[in-house]
């Protein structure tokens, strides 16, 4: 990497460094932490909750699976997987799947048929 792209790629990434105070040698270089994403456990290890939310989506129902243990691709294919067999849409991301409109039932039934644990939860 030239001189000129590292000196601007520090520039933009002062807030990534917020805890750093200050450092008087000329060589010291940043140590980004770097979040580890955690293994996918198999799917009998897995304890998922499926359960129906309302909040925050103008009276809607959604269908929302939690309790997720894996990496961010691993979620995704579950999401997709659930969203296909029910026929709906949704989304998958930060360790929850939310299946639009009530099919908890649908989702239970196609988790536990996969091999998860799943467990209704709430209401």
């Amino acid at each position: 990497m030239s001189r000129n792209k590292k000196n601007k790629k520090e520039e933009n990434d002062w807030k990534d460094r917020l805890g750093m105070v200050y450092s008087t040698n000329p060589d010291f270089e940043y140590d980004y932490d770097e979040e580890a994403e955690a293994e996918t456990l198999p799917p009998n290890q897995q304890d998922l909750r499926v359960m129906l939310d309302r909040k925050n989506r103008k009276g809607k129902a959604a269908t929302l699976v939690t309790g997720f243990v894996g990496t961010e691709d691993d979620l995704k294919d579950l999401g997709k997987m659930l969203k296909t067999k029910c026929g709906v849409g949704g989304s998958a991301k930060e360790g929850e799947i939310i299946i639009q409109g009530d099919v908890r039932d649908k989702v239970l039934n196609l988790l536990k048929d996969a091999g998860y644990k799943a467990k209704k939860s709430g209401g």
